[in-house]
């Protein structure tokens, strides 16, 4: 069974809901979350934090998620992924560890757009 590869799966039904907050139960208390435009974010409060944020903040964008492949094992996963955007899309990938059925460690991997 590779438990990491159907953690992130679950994870990728979830993120185009819009509602990240749903994504906070398959974080670990101690995980790690690290992104080129946001930063590295620690622990499950703060975690969680920025999940509610991200769903308010995002919520009428129109955009959505088109994942192009996943794969993994029991620890350790990976995802490329299409982020579509009304101002153009964004190819990236996603690095992830799991422990104990949920992730400790979560990075997104994209080259920021320019803002402006």
């Amino acid at each position: 069974m590779a438990q990491a590869r159907q953690l992130i799966e679950r994870f990728w039904e979830i993120q185009n809901d819009h509602d990240y907050s749903k994504l906070i139960p398959l974080f670990a208390d101690h995980a790690v979350f690290e992104d080129p435009a946001i930063g590295r974010v620690e622990g499950i409060e703060a975690i969680s934090a920025l999940l509610h944020r991200l769903t308010r903040e995002l919520a009428d964008k129109k955009m959505h998620f088109e994942v192009l492949e996943i794969a993994g094992d029991e620890q350790v996963a990976w995802s490329r992924w299409l982020w579509k955007r009304p101002d153009g899309d964004i190819e990236g990938v996603g690095l992830y560890k799991v422990r104990d059925g949920k992730m400790i460690y979560y990075r997104d991997c994209y080259a920021v757009p320019p803002t402006g």
